[in-house]
């Protein structure tokens, strides 16, 4: 069995290999291959690594890409306490279950390993740190697929090139990288498993940064994966395979954690960040101060797609395969918001105009303009300076079935008067969009 999960399984691609070899590197035959991912939307990740079970030990630092352990503490009682935790996640409930449905994301992604190593699946070059050998005994990459699935819902997996503590990447890392055991003997086992098992719609590259793609061998496993294996006509991957890489290869980019560029990137982007701020794991001490506000949420799904990217949300399970209230809480309310604006969100795209404050932002599709409002203007009348007015020119908000009534600006655009109606007749709590039709 193990003798099938070679590294390297494909004899035409025998090792590195210069990246503008690899079909992603063409903007058009990315977009060709993968149209699923090319319309913006708002998506699920979900963490089920050792984070998911203690409270004070998996506090992050803001913004720091690895844990408490990995800067903070020895590594051989970080291991050790690891090794512990993980007899303690029991799974008995099926993981991201609740919401799916009802929030409608078209995609979702699971960790199938984190940086700790423990596999979410069960590895066979990851013996007795698994899902199946440790902890739940069950098989949660396929589980959670089956179930996705069944919804109409893509799959995309999460892995983490790296481990902290694995004593042959430990080595590579003395020898400064001249050596690729780790590589040849987990990393890419790994890859090659994950797609030929459960086949994906998305890999979602992570723990890439301390080596340049060559280490990786990125390349040889993205030419195989896009030339050969049994998902190369739709599978999607992102920019984490090398130090190199980020923001410059991949077929959509990351950038770096909660990415969010000022003006209309040139190449498909995804902004990733988690409902609790201060974590990617599920946090039992964690502060309503911590968790990011539902207006805060669809603020940044709006910006997001006004801007031409993917919006992807991470929530931490507990360690019973739990979303826990407050998390569900923000999730079902996006979900509400969506059922009014999605027409603004799904399928849409950047406008000519993105935005003209911090308060307006807009997408289009096909010949309507939708121009989001995050706050309620000043007397209700709304001042949109972009759109150019028609004599066809129609104005509405999504969730009002009568027209609204507007003006031509004296100065450059129109007027928009929003309905007179009080807080709870609105359509929505937060962000409210005018659908434009007949404007330029």
């Amino acid at each position: 069995m193990r003798a099938r999960l070679d590294w390297n399984p494909n004899p035409r691609t025998p090792g590195p290999m210069p990246w503008p070899e690899i079909p992603l590197r063409s903007n058009s035959t990315a977009r060709a291959r993968t149209p699923w991912h090319r319309e913006p939307r708002g998506e699920v990740v979900t963490g089920t690594e050792d984070q998911s079970s203690p409270h004070s030990l998996i506090c992050e630092k803001p913004n720091a890409r690895e844990s408490w352990f990995e800067e903070s503490s020895p590594r051989s009682s970080a291991w050790a306490a690891g090794s512990d935790l993980r007899h303690t996640i029991t799974r008995t409930q099926r993981p991201a279950r609740s919401g799916s449905s009802t929030t409608r994301k078209p995609y979702v992604v699971l960790t199938t390993k984190h940086h700790e190593g423990y596999t979410n699946w069960p590895s066979p070059v990851s013996w007795n740190w698994n899902s199946k050998d440790v902890g739940p005994h069950r098989d949660l990459v396929g589980e959670l697929g089956t179930a996705i699935r069944k919804r109409d819902i893509r799959y995309g997996l999460y892995h983490s090139l790296l481990e902290w503590f694995h004593p042959l990447y430990l080595r590579d890392k003395e020898n400064g990288f001249k050596t690729q055991s780790f590589v040849h003997a987990k990393t890419m086992p790994e890859l090659y498993d994950l797609v030929n098992r459960y086949k994906p719609d998305l890999i979602w590259s992570d723990g890439e940064w301390e080596c340049p793609d060559t280490y990786w061998n990125s390349t040889g496993f993205l030419a195989w994966l896009y030339n050969d294996s049994p998902v190369k006509d739709e599978v999607v991957v992102n920019d984490r395979w090398g130090q190199n890489c980020s923001c410059h290869h991949g077929g959509y980019y990351n950038c770096k954690d909660k990415f969010q560029p000022e003006t209309l990137p040139h190449h498909k982007w995804e902004m990733c960040t988690s409902i609790d701020q201060r974590s990617w794991g599920y946090r039992r001490d964690m502060e309503m101060a911590d968790i990011a506000s539902t207006s805060t949420i669809i603020s940044q799904l709006v910006q997001t797609v006004s801007l031409g990217g993917n919006y992807l949300l991470n929530v931490g399970p507990t360690k019973d395969g739990l979303i826990v209230p407050i998390f569900q809480e923000r999730l079902l309310a996006v979900g509400k918001w969506l059922s009014i604006n999605g027409e603004a969100i799904y399928a849409s795209k950047p406008w000519r105009v993105q935005s003209e404050n911090s308060s307006v932002w807009y997408t289009s599709k096909g010949l309507a303009v939708y121009a989001i409002v995050l706050h309620w203007p000043e007397y209700g009348i709304l001042r949109l300076i972009s759109p150019i007015a028609t004599s066809t020119t129609e104005v509405t908000m999504l969730g009002i079935q009568n027209d609204l009534k507007w003006s031509l600006n004296p100065d450059k655009g129109l007027l928009v008067f929003l309905p007179e109606l009080p807080p709870s007749a609105l359509p929505t709590e937060f962000a409210w969009t005018i659908k434009l039709t007949g404007v330029k």
